[in-house]
């Protein structure tokens, strides 16, 4: 059975919308090598409907030469959990259907290997309160955004985690990994 690995770019306020506001930090190259330990252990992506939206494009056409993360987004299969797409246009991608917690522990039954999911949060959140997260794998950045998307909801139930494992980058940046 596969595990679940959620990784997530998140202000100190436990925002987790589009990253944009990650750029002025820049990208430690060691931040790579953490999340290369983690998609080097999957063998499928799950993401919801707008990360999906937002990730074809930006890495359909990129290279290895462009990013060494490239072959994995593009070659890895892709399964799209959403109940208004019909179609997928990206490569290696399926169309899940609608969130269903059995068929993504089915899905766990089926890869041989973890799954990968980034951002995402609706599906996150809902894996989270459905207790299908294996993993947390958060890049914590040192700013606060205000209002926005949550990683936890403020109805989420409690939860106990253990650290896996953490870094300090000199950027600022915090990688957290909690089991």
């Amino acid at each position: 059975m596969g595990e679940i690995h959620v990784h997530e770019f998140m202000s100190l306020d436990g925002v987790i919308d589009a990253p944009t506001w990650t750029f002025d930090y820049g990208w430690d190259p060691r931040m790579g090598d953490a999340l290369a330990a983690v998609t080097g252990r999957c063998q499928a992506i799950l993401l919801g409907r707008t990360t999906y939206e937002m990730f074809e494009p930006a890495w359909s056409t990129r290279t290895v030469e462009d990013d060494p993360g490239a072959p994995f987004f593009n070659d890895t299969t892709k399964y799209v959990v959403s109940s208004t797409l019909t179609e997928a246009t990206w490569r290696n991608s399926k169309i899940f259907g609608p969130y269903d917690p059995d068929a993504i522990r089915a899905l766990k039954d089926e890869v041989d290997g973890d799954i990968y999911v980034s951002g995402s949060g609706t599906l996150v959140r809902a894996m989270l309160a459905d207790g299908l997260v294996d993993e947390l794998n958060l890049c914590v950045y040192p700013v606060t955004r205000g209002p926005g998307p949550r990683l936890f909801p403020e109805d989420a139930a409690p939860g106990k985690f253990t650290r896996a494992a953490s870094e300090s980058y000199d950027n600022g940046v915090l990688y957290l990994a909690y089991r």
